[in-house]
């Protein structure tokens, strides 16, 4: 079965500064024990602020290194989830199910990719 890396998109400006609520992460909890009961899930994790992290950028034959946060990037990855699905329909499914547990307040996008084996 093909595997989809579901990259958790979140606006960090609009984020709660408290992060997920004590709800939120049960109910993410509940879904992520279902998707692994079921065979979908092979990964999944938050990440850390950009604020605490760094890009490594190869331009015209040069690197730079550059410590956030990105003041250029309105949405940044804010999460991932590996799921292996019978096809990409599916796959949006589950992320439809995750983005729909999320309360009101939030603004998240999961962009949905098949990832190339071989």
């Amino acid at each position: 079965m093909p595997r989809y890396l579901s990259m958790v998109r979140i606006d960090e400006a609009n984020a709660p500064a408290e992060g997920p609520s004590p709800e939120l992460m049960q109910r993410m909890g509940e879904l992520i024990e279902e998707m692994t009961k079921a065979g979908v899930l092979l990964d999944t994790a938050g990440l850390t602020p950009t604020g605490q992290g760094s890009r490594v950028r190869w331009e015209k034959g040069q690197l730079s290194v550059t410590d956030g946060p990105f003041t250029e990037s309105k949405e940044v990855v804010g999460g991932y989830a590996i799921i292996q699905a019978k096809d990409k329909a599916e796959a949006i499914e589950w992320a439809k199910r995750f983005l729909k547990i999320h309360e009101e307040h939030w603004t998240v996008t999961s962009e949905v990719r098949e990832i190339a084996e071989g």
